[in-house]
């Protein structure tokens, strides 16, 4: 059937392709090697059925298959909690000072991202299962243009 150099070859070659082209690409492997089974070519050269099959319907009706790239990956906290931004906003603007040498724009806070997370459950209504991680709270904070600073060796 086919040799390993030329198996190694349409490997590289589908390697080298993304979405649509690389589904058509072994589409047309599988039609002209494997009479059009996804299943064999997925036997034979290890690729993904699915993706094989989606190729074959694509050349069979001339229409593409949609990607939803858009839609992986977890949402921002800002997405799911909305009000969340400027509650933190409310409770922070009055912690925050400006570098005093204005080397940068971001505000300075003197209270921790987990202090600023129990301030939400207490003073904001939160819950504690409804709120992010503290770690999330530090992240949004820097997306705001808030920084945490961290305390000097001789306040210790």
């Amino acid at each position: 059937m086919l040799t390993d150099q030329i198996k190694a070859t349409f490997k590289d070659a589908a390697r080298k392709l993304t979405g649509q082209k690389k589904r058509e690409f072994t589409a047309q492997v599988a039609l002209d090697y494997f009479d059009g089974s996804a299943r064999k070519t997925e036997t034979a050269i290890g690729w993904d059925r699915r993706s094989i099959q989606r190729g074959l319907d694509s050349l069979r009706t001339g229409i593409s298959y949609q990607d939803n790239y858009q839609a992986r990956g977890r949402k921002k906290i800002e997405e799911i909690l909305p009000n969340l931004s400027e509650d933190i906003r409310v409770l922070v603007d009055g912690e925050a000072q400006i570098d005093p040498t204005f080397g940068s724009e971001f505000r300075y806070l003197k209270v921790s991202a987990q202090a600023v997370r129990d301030a939400l459950i207490t003073q904001k209504g939160y819950t504690d299962e409804a709120l992010p991680s503290r770690q999330a709270i530090g992240r949004l904070l820097n997306r705001l243009g808030y920084r945490l600073r961290k305390p000097s060796k001789q306040s210790r």
